[in-house]
């Protein structure tokens, strides 16, 4: 980026020639097929807030639209299949689509990339508006710059002077509205605020994907540090854990849990819905979107969804650090063996003991009282006489049949039954969601731990908790009744 002065960024010459070639989001606006992908991916990954669609299901989608653009512009308009278009968009020389595959599934699925959503926003610029508000624009301006000079202010004096400020105004708009004296909002002011909150809402929910693209990002770089480390392993342990660049440490990573502390509070999102509902009731948002309605719960899941990811990578990011580990010992194992081996091939060509001589470094003393009396060693007499062979072979698979719970689709269960309420009960969770597993899942739930909730279990009260069995079966089970709580919350729950 070139600059012209201070704090002015201009995009040179250069800059721009490289993103002309190197810019997938370019790339896509120049691309034949550009209206059939922007149109097809909006409508499914921005306009219904998908973030992970498995390849069957896309494939059946675009299908679908395939069909009937070729119907109305003629048969060989698209004349590809559908996972054709699709592995074109997905190939690494484009970058539109992320191929994947989730954890525990066979299946790829699909998401679309950064470059997509700068695409559609482009796009949407261009379009013509019938309203464009530059007053609400203009107070968020003040409003940051009395946040970032206030909040960055030192001197007690200097603050006190701003909050009596504050306080003044505040008196006088009471006294205006006690003597009658209300000030309205005009419709076109409420429009123009309506416009910013739409169109920023709207760029918050894009920008999740960026985010979890940087957190990737963060994820290889610190794979690549490990795979190329020269030093020693403690060194890299200190370098990676104590590193600005780790995810949970970033710059990225603090704002986003910021963001989402902040939206998980139930307050926060009653307070979010109730705002919400009374600004889709003035009439002068005449032609209000109906997204905006719940928009907040579309920023919940996409910051939950990038939560469990970065929770993948953290555990991907050790099982990869116990896998350099695993390794480096086994590379000295067969240093020590190599070892081994040659020293056996010396001995047998050269007839000669292998070993090193050392001149005696001092007498060895042994006082007679210090040896040890001699202890005869008891023997147990074994009886094998009444052992017989067993008259049934016992089935090894058995052994295999284990079952393992999954404690991660759980915990996102949790999490989405505290997003309406500030408790949940364990019977109400296996109300709306049936064991699957049993008695192993209720264990499951029991030594479920999580940042964001707390395991409150009340001793004084039983619950009793049913379900079936593979068998079909009635199953029960009485314990003390369990509550899940946010963190923050646990000090409050009502026993």
């Amino acid at each position: 980026m070139a600059r012209t002065g201070p704090g002015v960024d201009v995009l040179s010459f250069d800059e721009i020639d490289w993103l002309r070639g190197n810019s997938p989001a370019w790339r896509l606006l120049n691309a034949e097929n550009a209206p059939l992908m922007l149109s097809f991916l909006d409508q499914v990954f921005v306009t219904e807030n998908a973030r992970s669609i498995s390849a069957t299901e896309l494939v059946g989608r675009l299908d679908d639209v395939l069909y009937a653009l070729n119907e109305r512009l003629g048969e060989r308009t698209f004349p590809k299949q559908a996972r054709a278009y699709l592995d074109d968009w997905a190939a690494p020389d484009t970058g539109w689509l992320r191929k994947y595959y989730p954890e525990g599934s066979d299946e790829p699925h699909y998401d679309v990339t950064p470059a997509v959503e700068k695409a559609l926003a482009w796009v949407r610029g261009l379009q013509a508006r019938s309203f464009v508000g530059t007053e609400s624009r203009l107070n968020t301006i003040f409003l940051l710059l009395r946040q970032m000079v206030f909040g960055a202010e030192t001197d007690p004096e200097e603050r006190l002077k701003e909050l009596r400020r504050q306080q003044r105004e505040i008196a006088e708009e009471i006294a205006r509205v006690e003597a009658g004296e209300v000030d309205l909002l005009e419709g076109s002011a409420l429009r123009d605020r309506y416009q910013q909150l739409s169109t920023t809402a709207k760029e918050l929910l894009s920008d999740f994907r960026e985010v979890e693209e940087n957190f990737r990002k963060l994820d290889r770089n610190l794979r690549e540090k490990i795979a190329t480390w020269q030093g020693a392993k403690g060194e890299l342990l200190d370098d990676v854990l104590g590193s600005r660049e780790s995810i949970a440490d970033s710059d990225q990573g603090k704002s986003f849990q910021a963001f989402y502390d902040f939206l998980l509070s139930a307050s926060r999102q009653e307070e979010l819905t109730r705002l919400l509902a009374g600004v889709h009731e003035l009439t002068a948002i005449s032609d209000p979107d109906p997204r905006m309605r719940h928009i907040h719960y579309d920023w919940l899941d996409a910051a939950e969804r990038t939560q469990t990811m970065v929770r993948q990578l953290s555990e991907q990011l050790r099982r990869f650090l116990d896998d350099q580990i695993w390794s480096e010992n086994r590379r000295v194992l067969d240093i020590l063996h190599s070892i081994e081996v040659h020293a056996l091939a010396l001995r047998e060509q050269q007839r000669i003991t292998v070993g090193t001589e050392l001149d005696a470094t001092g007498p060895a003393i042994v006082l007679p009282v210090e040896r040890p009396l001699y202890a005869p060693v008891r023997r147990i007499p074994i009886n094998s006489t009444s052992v017989r062979p067993a008259e049934d072979e016992a089935d090894p698979g058995v052994l295999f049949d284990q079952v393992y719970v999954d404690p991660a689709p759980l915990r996102r269960g949790v999490f989405r039954a505290l997003a309406r309420s500030p408790q949940v009960g364990l019977a109400e969770l296996i109300r709306n969601q049936p064991l699957q597993h049993g008695l192993a899942e209720i264990v499951t739930y029991l030594a479920l731990d999580d940042e964001g909730f707390r395991v409150v279990f009340d001793e004084h009260h039983a619950e009793e908790l049913t379900w079936r069995d593979a068998e079909g079966r009635e199953r029960r089970a009485t314990l003390p009744r369990v509550i899940f709580t946010h963190a923050k919350a646990t000090a409050g729950v009502d026993l």
